[in-house]
């Protein structure tokens, strides 16, 4: 009889890739999705009322300095992973047609020993208590705006700017040679005048959905090579908001979008979503 010979190479080191934290959910189904490296599957580790969601994987392949290697090197790969990570999550805080309060982990949380993940979750209970609290019965959602037509924003500045107005009048009564300057001035007017009306636009955007929310939070504007989206982003927002609030928070943004789109706006809006911008505390190995 054969017997595969053991060495160093061929022994795999495991740890423990850390989803999110989530309150203890008796008679949860298991895990459909497959863990983060499309292999072995998602489960829970229990800590009094409190449970983590994890899977195993592979220190040499998902340690912390090869995944910031492969951040920088492989955007499809990041994307790919970023999407299996998410989608455990959405699974995670749905239990048939109710939300569980969940605090979930960015990309790349692992322990290389459970005990360590149990000692971290025992030493921070009280505050992860806490923070699912002020979760609970919350969702988060997103709003997203997009300038997909400049040119539809640019007519209306033009003409509703009174300085803009004067200033094509001066144009149109000016010689010819006078007029080239003119209309370089009028240029920058425009450009000046667009930026304006966008700035206005979008914080009056973010600002008339925050009634519905808890908590609001305007992030970064992400790149069309993460948006996948050829046109410019303008509002990048995420609410907190009470689930009974969910409804007239959708409402009202359906009322909005023709308005916005005779502008040259088009919304996205997207939830509920695991509370990233809103959860806090975020243990580390």
């Amino acid at each position: 009889m054969k017997y595969q010979e053991t060495t160093l190479e061929n022994i795999t080191v495991e740890g423990l890739y850390l989803y999110g934290i989530r309150e203890r959910t008796p008679n949860a189904p298991a895990f459909s999705a497959k863990g983060i490296d499309g292999k072995g599957g998602v489960f829970t580790v229990a800590c009094r009322n409190l449970e983590t969601i994890v899977c195993k994987v592979s220190l040499e392949e998902y340690g912390s300095d090869e995944i910031r290697r492969r951040a920088q090197e492989d955007l499809k790969w990041i994307k790919e992973k970023a999407l299996a990570h998410h989608s455990v999550l959405a699974e995670a805080m749905t239990q048939g047609e109710r939300t569980i309060s969940l605090i979930p982990m960015r990309f790349g949380v692992i322990f290389k020993e459970q005990a360590g993940l149990e000692a971290t979750l025992a030493k921070r209970y009280v505050k992860y208590q806490s923070v699912l609290s002020y979760l609970r019965g919350k969702q988060e959602w997103s709003l997203k705006a997009y300038l997909v037509d400049r040119n539809k924003l640019e007519q209306e500045v033009k003409e509703n700017n009174e300085v803009i107005r004067k200033k094509a009048k001066e144009i149109a009564a000016a010689p010819e040679g006078l007029a080239f300057f003119l209309e370089e001035e009028l240029n920058a007017l425009i450009i000046e005048g667009l930026d304006k009306e966008l700035t206005i636009i979008v914080d009056a955007l973010f600002n008339r959905f925050k009634k519905y929310a808890s908590a609001a939070a305007e992030n970064k504007l992400l790149r069309k090579e993460v948006t996948g989206r050829t046109e410019p982003m303008v509002l990048n927002a995420a609410y907190l908001i009470p689930e009974e609030n969910v409804p007239g928070f959708r409402i009202e943004l359906r009322e909005v979008d023709p308005l916005l789109s005779a502008k040259g706006l088009f919304l996205e809006e997207s939830g509920p979503w695991a509370a990233f911008n809103f959860a806090s505390d975020e243990p580390t190995n």
